[in-house]
Parts: structure tokens; C-alpha cells; sequence
């Protein structure tokens, strides 16, 4: 009689990682810790100095907060006294607009402008790029502010040579009307970095496109519309982006030429001058870092609309169904 073998079969050998895997994964592991260490001063600042102070600013935009007493959570009273209850701020907001959306422009058409020239300029090219990108080195600080100040006062520079061709608009310091575009020409001034990028991006360009261009009967104008700022549009948005941003951050000319008043009659007053103000004039702490956060998301909304705009009108070489 034959016996039936009750025993399981024999299993296969549990697969386990191979030893070079492995060793290979272990030295990777062992090649990249001294890049973490290079990198760690930037993350303990990113983390000390812009993500902590950012987590306890949102906490005071919730809070009353007068810079000695300890903060007393008060929801979102700030928020609701800032857009329903405040004139002011909203006078901010205007002038800060209005300052945007003139000064921009403005300074990205000159700095075009200046890069054209100093594209086809022969000689002398490296002395007037650095003559022209000098006042964005100089023009944030506040001795040029005070410059710019003493220009424009009533009895200045730019009074005395409007009236000798009988302008008499006297100071632009003092007049509301006129006070705003003191710092947009200050702006303006600045040009300098965005030059430098434009006269990166035309040298750029082939020749060939304005060759076949001027071969097919276009103009200075025609080949300026058709062939330079389709292939410098990346630049342009570049740089309008950057500009944007850093004007609705405007705080020094105003805070020099005014004298931190924002005058006169708020004319002047910038968002984040009236910001200071709350903040640190009036220890209004809470409602300074709730007008912060409402700044940060206007700009985050703007720059969302200008990248989503852009899709109609930035062209990049090698893209088709533009």
C-alpha cells in the first residue's frame, strides 16, 4: 500500500534586497548630507526669519495688539473695521493704485527705450549701461529721497525752471495734485535694472527676423511691432511682473518726501505707509499685520491675473498655436 506524503512543499527563498542596491543607495545617502549642510543657514532663515514671523504675524492680524500688552484675540474685527470702517485705508489703496499703474508703464517703456539705444550703440556701450543702471543702485536710498525732495519743494530746482517758462505750478511737495508723481518720477528714474534685462533680451533676437522682415517691405516701426516684441514678451513680462510687485511695496521715497505724514491730504499715503503708521505710530499692531496679509493676497492676485493674461500675448520660441 502506498503511502501519500503529507509534507507541504518546499517554498522559494524570500527575495531580499541585493547587498550593491544597497551599498549604492547608503552612499548616495552618505553623498548628500554635506549638501543639507550647505543649505542649512538658508533654511534656519527661511524658517527664523520669513516662515515664523509670517505664522505670528497672521496670529496678531486676529488679535488687539498695542506693542506692550499682550495680545487679546479678537477675531476677524481687524479685517471687518479695515474694509467697512476705515476711509483711510482706503484712500491707501487708490494712491497705491494709482501710483501702480502709472509708474510702471512709464518705467518699463523707458527702460525699453534705453535698451534700444544702447543696443545700437557702437561705442561707449559699457560706459552708458553702467551710467544708466547707476540710480537703481542709488535711487532706494534716503539721501536720494532727500535730493529728490529738495528738487521738488517749493523754491526748488524743478519750480525754478518751470516758472522761467512760465509754469507756475510752485512745489510738488505741497500740492496734492502733484505730490504723487514726485515719487512716480523717482520710480521712473530708476530704470536701470529692467534695462539691463531688456538689452540682454534684444541681443537675443536674430538678426535674420529683422533681415527677412526688412526684405519683406517692414518698416522701423513694422519690424519693431512684429518682430521685437513678439520675441522679447518673455522679458517684458518678466520684468512687468517684478516691477508689479515691487511697487505696491513703495515705502522709503514716500516715507522721505513726505515726512511719514503721507501728505498732503493723504495724498501720498502708500499702502504700506499707512501700514508703518498703524503699526508703529499709532501701536495698532494687530490691524498693521491684518492690512500685511490683505497685501500679500492682493498681490498673489495680481500676479495670478497677469501670468493667466499672459497666455494670450507672451510668446516663447518653439511653441506652436501661437
Amino acid at each position: 500500500m502506498s503511502t501519500v506524503s503529507t509534507r507541504a512543499p518546499a517554498r522559494a527563498p524570500r527575495t531580499t534586497q541585493s547587498r550593491p542596491e544597497a551599498g549604492r543607495r547608503r552612499r548616495r545617502r552618505e553623498q548628500q548630507w554635506p549638501a543639507y549642510v550647505f543649505l542649512s543657514p538658508w533654511m534656519i532663515g527661511a524658517v527664523v526669519l520669513t516662515l515664523a514671523p509670517m505664522a505670528v504675524s497672521l496670529y496678531l492680524s486676529f488679535t488687539d495688539y498695542n506693542l506692550f500688552d499682550p495680545p487679546h484675540w479678537i477675531g476677524l474685527r481687524n479685517y471687518t473695521e479695515m474694509l467697512t470702517d476705515d476711509p483711510r485705508y482706503w484712500r491707501s489703496v487708490g494712491t497705491t493704485m494709482l501710483y501702480v499703474v502709472i509708474a510702471v508703464p512709464l518705467k518699463l517703456g523707458v527702460a525699453l527705450g534705453a535698451a534700444m539705444l544702447l543696443k545700437n550703440l557702437g561705442r561707449g556701450r559699457a560706459f552708458y549701461r553702467s551710467a544708466f543702471y547707476a540710480p537703481s543702485l542709488l535711487g532706494a536710498s534716503m539721501s536720494i529721497a532727500l535730493v529728490w525732495k529738495a528738487l521738488f519743494n517749493d523754491g526748488g530746482s524743478v519750480s525754478g525752471l518751470l516758472g522761467a517758462v512760465g509754469i507756475h505750478a510752485g512745489g510738488w511737495v505741497g500740492n496734492p495734485h502733484l505730490a504723487v508723481y514726485v515719487v512716480v518720477l523717482l520710480t521712473v528714474w530708476q530704470f536701470g535694472a529692467p534695462m539691463v534685462i531688456f538689452l540682454a533680451g534684444l541681443q537675443q533676437i536674430s538678426p535674420d527676423l529683422y533681415e527677412a522682415a526688412s526684405l519683406d517691405g517692414a518698416g522701423r516701426w513694422r519690424q519693431f511691432v512684429s518682430v521685437t516684441v513678439p520675441m522679447l514678451s518673455p522679458v517684458v513680462f518678466f520684468n512687468l511682473v517684478l516691477e508689479t510687485i515691487q511697487s505696491f511695496q513703495v515705502f522709503t521715497p514716500a516715507f522721505v518726501i513726505t515726512g511719514g505724514k503721507g501728505g498732503p491730504a493723504d495724498s501720498t499715503n502708500f499702502y504700506t505707509l499707512y501700514l508703518y503708521e498703524r503699526g508703529f505710530t499709532a501701536s495698532h499692531m494687530g490691524y498693521a499685520s491684518a492690512m500685511a496679509w490683505l497685501l500679500l493676497i492682493a498681490i498673489a492676485l495680481v500676479t495670478l491675473i497677469l501670468f493667466r493674461t499672459s497666455r494670450s500675448w507672451v510668446f516663447y520660441a518653439g511653441e506652436d498655436g501661437r
